[in-house]
């Protein structure tokens, strides 16, 4: 099922960056193909429904987060795909990876041999780029089109913010996010190049905006570490203990 609204937002999202539809649809389709075997949603859903979970992205923050995650152990990580190689150079396991592709190679195989769950993301900009789904041992696909086969959509325009839609979706308790920053500064470990830095703050500009029209109807409690969010409540690193409990 496709969050209600999310087509007149993705029809905005193609207007803006000139997307084109008819890719995203045939870079979804390669994908269904690649996908031999689908996870169910039933091993997704219990890891996240009911419980708080935090979701981590590649922002100039995570480096200051990078140490109080780890006095997490048990909490459920959902992590965009840049920000997978800073947090297993510190000993940090994300539970499920939602990607794009655009991450470390290595380390997104790395992870993929093990039981953490794989959300790809096919469109238009990563055909070629698909292939290494194969790699992946627990996966499914998604897209920001109509759902079809094995290719679901869940909402959400970045690897960022289709975490939080991600775990919007499947009913998480609270959502907690890290390294999520919608300023004018691109972190370190985001692979950006300096060519792309304009056409990727135009792109969190639009995650945020997107996060802040999820909260207006999500029924998880909604929390931030990062950069203040219409609807997210800002807290501390301090007030972790209190709000997980």
């Amino acid at each position: 099922m496709v969050i209600a609204g999310w087509d007149e937002k993705y029809a905005t999202i193609r207007k803006e960056f000139k997307y084109s539809e008819e890719q995203d649809r045939e870079s979804a389709i390669i994908l269904d193909s690649i996908l031999r075997k689908n996870i169910s949603n039933k091993k997704i859903r219990d890891e996240i429904s009911g419980k708080t979970v935090f979701v981590i992205g590649a922002g100039p923050s995570l480096s200051l987060a990078i140490p109080k995650l780890k006095k997490f152990k048990k909490v459920v990580k959902i992590v965009a795909d840049s920000a997978v190689k800073p947090l297993i150079e510190n000993g940090i396991k994300p539970n499920i990876v939602v990607t794009d592709l655009d991450g470390d190679e290595y380390s997104l195989k790395k992870v993929g041999k093990t039981d953490s769950i794989f959300v790809v993301h096919a469109h238009g900009n990563n055909i070629s780029k698909l292939q290494l789904a194969e790699n992946f041992k627990n996966c499914i696909g998604t897209t920001q089109t109509n759902p079809f086969k094995k290719i679901q959509n869940f909402g959400g325009f970045t690897d960022g913010d289709r975490c939080v839609f991600l775990a919007d979706h499947f009913e998480a308790k609270k959502i907690i996010l890290f390294g999520m920053d919608f300023g004018k500064k691109i972190g370190k470990y985001s692979q950006t190049k300096a060519s792309e830095r304009q056409i990727k703050l135009k792109k969190l500009r639009r995650a945020k905006l997107l996060l802040e029209w999820l909260s207006e109807n999500s029924r998880s409690q909604l929390f931030t570490t990062s950069s203040q969010i219409n609807g997210f409540e800002k807290i501390s690193y301090n007030e972790l203990d209190i709000i997980i409990t």
